[in-house]
């Protein structure tokens, strides 16, 4: 298979490059830095600058498209100009994917578009799976709807659409466990507000295997969480990474002190959701890791 990736230098991006090429398929990412996609994503990876770069001959027809970019949500506080740059790096990108979709002769037979497990807002206790509506639209909300709203408008051009709402990804390689692993390294991790709040979690392999197999079953389509089966509350979370770091963990962040520092932003740390992946299991996939303290030793091994 020829793919084409979006995002193929972030975290999932790199590792579904690493994945694929020991399968043997062909790789391209659209990158803003082309020239660092082969020493990211591996050898062999081919990077391009515009997508104009694939001519229309059938050698250069692509059979999937993944479509994963987006600025990093969690990085800095949510000012008008960073959610004006965290909007256009999803929607304006992925209009500017469509638009060049449809002027495709040889068009892909999927398109894997990215979301998260944000698109519900603060679920609160509610059990979320697919079939579930939005709960509460906040910014994080409101832009996951208009990222799917955009992928999903590839539907009419014979492409089959798959949404994965992804949770928080446990890696070595990079994601918020790199961000944690300092202050619980201090003795200074700890739930987060009253660390009642669910946190939807999936393991980097199970992440890199449930797009893979949404890519090849051809049935699959529409929204799919990407979470484990078991959401955990913010503070056995805390608990257990304590545990396999060998650090106490009961040092709490006051929710007052996070509404200041963060302002809006405070709500991805003190929301969550009670996420699911019903349409996944429902599908047949099996994930390899189901319980969190077996997914943090493996991935802390890597550290």
């Amino acid at each position: 298979m020829h793919i084409l990736l979006t995002g193929g230098t972030g975290l999932i991006g790199r590792q579904l490059c690493r994945h694929w090429l020991a399968q043997g398929h062909r790789l391209t990412v659209w990158s803003r830095r082309p020239e660092q996609v082969s020493e990211l994503c591996g050898t062999g990876v081919r990077g391009i600058a515009r997508l104009d770069a694939l001519g229309q001959e059938p050698v250069d027809a692509v059979d999937a498209v993944i479509n994963l970019a987006g600025a990093p949500i969690a990085d800095r506080p949510w000012t008008r100009k960073r959610k004006m740059l965290l909007w256009s790096s999803r929607i304006t990108l992925t209009e500017t994917l469509l638009t060049w979709l449809e002027s495709r002769e040889y068009k892909p037979s999927v398109l894997v578009s990215g979301s998260a497990v944000g698109w519900y807002g603060d679920g609160a206790e509610r059990e979320l799976t697919e079939d579930s509506p939005t709960v509460n639209e906040d910014f994080a909300s409101h832009l996951c709807i208009a990222w799917e709203e955009t992928a999903q408008r590839a539907q009419a051009l014979g492409i089959r659409v798959v949404l994965v709402r992804t949770g928080l990804v446990l890696s070595a390689d990079g994601g918020f466990l790199s961000r944690l692993r300092l202050p619980f390294k201090l003795g200074l991790g700890g739930p987060i507000g009253n660390g009642r709040q669910w946190m939807p979690w999936i393991h980097i392999n199970d992440q890199i295997a449930l797009i893979d197999f949404l890519v090849h079953e051809n049935a699959a389509t529409g929204p799919y969480n990407a979470c484990a089966p078991h959401p955990v509350r913010n503070a056995e979370f805390a608990k257990t990474l304590g545990r396999v770091l060998h650090r106490p963990a009961f040092m709490p962040m006051p929710a007052f002190v996070l509404r200041v520092l963060l302002g809006e932003m405070s709500q991805l740390l003190l929301g969550g959701q009670r996420a699911t992946p019903a349409r996944l299991l429902e599908a047949g996939f099996t994930f390899q890791f189901t319980d969190l303290r077996a997914a943090l030793d493996d991935v802390s091994a890597r550290l």
